[in-house]
């Protein structure tokens, strides 16, 4: 072997090489071998679901391991500012006002039939900006009310305002989505404009909310004493209680139960995108579709007591002909801390 190497290497040398030779050609079947990651960017409250339904059977498919990481929107979004150009996400499920920031500054990929099948199904109203992002689920909110203090299920929201309630509604802070919602609802009640325009009279939806006070006994900006009170009887009903939380709690045993109101309601903002230059774009992209599957819609649709958005999966039984109004959330991201300010001014509880 000796007379064979070059002048200027030794043995040694050549053995080095060789073996280093050996790593490089082994290299690219290890890479291979190794299982592809796709990074979720999701809410904290998505995560038992997320693993329990929606991680597994996209793992099982794709041969893809999913890292869900569960925080607030908004970090999510610092995320993805801080790694612009440099993206580790793949996908970001974020509240709808949050998503308006992100589009605003370049850092989601559109949503198309092309890339996402399953789009093409979805319901009107849950596409926004030109498929810039997509609501996955819409949990709605209605009213909850204990059973054995209101024995007849409510069928208007005007119910709330009845004196007969004194001292015993509770209202979600406007601090959080639903106490918006709520005010949107009030405008629609003080001056009969349909609720895409009511959303812009927000003098008037001050108005009604105002004549609600001698019937409040809290506001919250967490749920869980509000629900305490209410299944404890002391409180009567929560105008803009969200069905993900009252009939989560309802199926664990509460007294109580959640009415969608004849004048129609509104969701909760629950929105997917892709991530501009995030990593595994395809995966990514059938990440989005599976969870607008037929199949998987119906699954967490029924676990998060939430509506399907997919229009071929059928409702809950019972809510059909809900109707879910649409959000103008460009103004909600333009106004709401004007909104929360007068709030805490004129209607401090």
């Amino acid at each position: 072997m000796a007379d064979l190497l070059l002048p200027h290497m030794n043995r040694r040398a050549f053995l080095a090489g060789s073996a280093a030779l050996s790593a490089g050609l082994a290299a690219p079947a290890i890479l291979r071998a190794q299982t592809k990651e796709l990074v979720v960017g999701a809410a904290s409250s998505q995560k038992t679901w997320s693993e329990e339904i929606m991680i597994p059977a996209f793992e099982k498919k794709h041969g893809v391991k999913v890292i869900f990481e569960g925080t607030r929107s908004l970090v999510n979004l610092e995320k993805m500012q801080k790694n612009k150009g440099s993206q580790y996400l793949s996908v970001v499920q974020m509240d709808d006002p949050v998503m308006i920031i992100a589009v605003a500054e370049g850092l989601l990929d559109p949503i198309t039939a092309a890339r996402v099948p399953s789009s093409a199904s979805l319901k009107p109203g849950v596409t926004h900006m030109d498929g810039m992002w997509v609501n996955y689920l819409q949990p709605w909110v209605g009213i909850a009310y204990n059973k054995e203090k209101v024995p007849t299920a409510p069928t208007s929201w005007t119910e709330i305002f009845d004196p007969k309630y004194k001292g015993r509604i509770i209202l979600p802070s406007l601090q959080n989505t639903e106490g918006v919602l709520n005010l949107f609802t009030a405008a629609h009640l003080k001056t009969g404009k349909p609720m895409a325009d009511a959303q812009l009279d927000l003098d008037a939806g001050f108005a009604k909310m105002a004549e609600l006070k001698p019937n409040v006994l809290m506001s919250y900006t967490q749920e869980g004493q509000a629900y305490n009170l209410l299944e404890q009887g002391e409180a009567y009903m929560v105008m803009g209680a969200i069905s993900s939380v009252a009939l989560a709690r309802k199926s664990k045993g509460a007294p109580i139960e959640l009415a969608a109101p004849r004048e129609g309601t509104f969701s909760m903002p629950s929105g997917i995108a892709l991530v501009k230059g995030g990593p595994q774009p395809e995966l990514a992209a059938a990440y989005i579709d599976m969870l607008l599957s037929p199949e998987i819609q119906q699954k967490v649709a029924q676990a998060t007591f939430s509506l399907p958005t997919n229009g071929t999966v059928a409702a809950p039984a019972g809510l059909a002909d809900l109707k879910i109004h649409p959000v103008n959330w460009a103004e909600v991201s333009k106004n709401r801390a004007a909104w929360v300010s007068r709030w805490d001014r004129e209607l401090s509880l």
